[in-house]
């Protein structure tokens, strides 16, 4: 089953690289796009600071699912060092990609489900928008399990996904709160809700700066999850 889970994965990411979905529905160059990467880094470098990972200095972060290595790039911020910053990303041509985007980080084409780390090597492992991909409970439990091998003691998961069905997209499926512990339960949840509906996020126009603020403090208009996921001996 986990084979052809994969094989599916594999086709539904290669669909959205054909399309330019990058450069089109997800293009930065769109302000409702832009708010909601601005709203989801702000949340994360709370949470950094909240529970004593940032600055970062030495420690080791890996973005499973790095996307175009944007959001690992990110992490420099927060005084992570290149050198200690890895990616992950499923299909060839895109790890590549994301490689000649940012060369000096570690960016490399591999599988979430069989991760070529050392046990509890990583302080911290991100997972965007990588388990709603996911389908298989089986497949999503693998993967789970095998980000928990490579966690140190104290490390944590930043997580960013979706909680709410998206009914325009077959190829995704929310995680609740609940699902998460079960995936996650050794691990302690600290979880907020963002993210305004991203096809009304899209479409404010040059409203965007002013109503998306506003229609965010609709709790059912905030399609996802962001937060940190801790592991014991912090």
């Amino acid at each position: 089953m986990n084979s052809n889970e994969w094989e599916r994965i594999q086709q539904v990411y290669q669909g959205y690289s054909d399309a330019n979905l990058g450069g089109t529905r997800w293009s930065a160059s769109n302000a409702g796009n832009r708010l909601i990467g601005a709203e989801r880094q702000a949340l994360a470098g709370q949470l950094l600071n909240k529970y004593g990972f940032a600055p970062l200095g030495e420690r080791r972060v890996l973005d499973i699912g790095c996307g175009n290595g944007d959001v690992l790039a990110s992490f420099c911020q927060w005084g992570a060092q290149p050198k200690h910053l890895y990616g992950l990303k499923l299909l060839p041509q895109r790890a590549a990609a994301a490689h000649s985007r940012y060369p000096d980080l570690h960016i490399m084409q591999g599988n979430a489900a069989m991760l070529g780390f050392d046990t509890g090597v990583f302080d911290l492992i991100l997972f965007f928008t990588v388990f709603s991909s996911v389908l298989n409970d089986d497949l999503r439990q693998t993967i789970a399990t095998e980000a928990l091998r490579i966690l140190k003691p104290g490390g944590a998961i930043i997580w960013y996904d979706l909680r709410i069905p998206n009914p325009g997209n077959a190829n995704v499926k929310p995680l609740g709160r609940k699902e998460l512990q079960s995936l996650f339960p050794s691990l302690t949840l600290d979880l907020q809700a963002t993210t305004l509906l991203p096809p009304l996020a899209r479409r404010l126009g040059k409203a965007t700066e002013l109503l998306y603020p506003r229609l965010s403090r609709l709790g059912w208009l905030r399609t996802h999850y962001v937060g940190l996921l801790t592991a014991a001996g912090r």
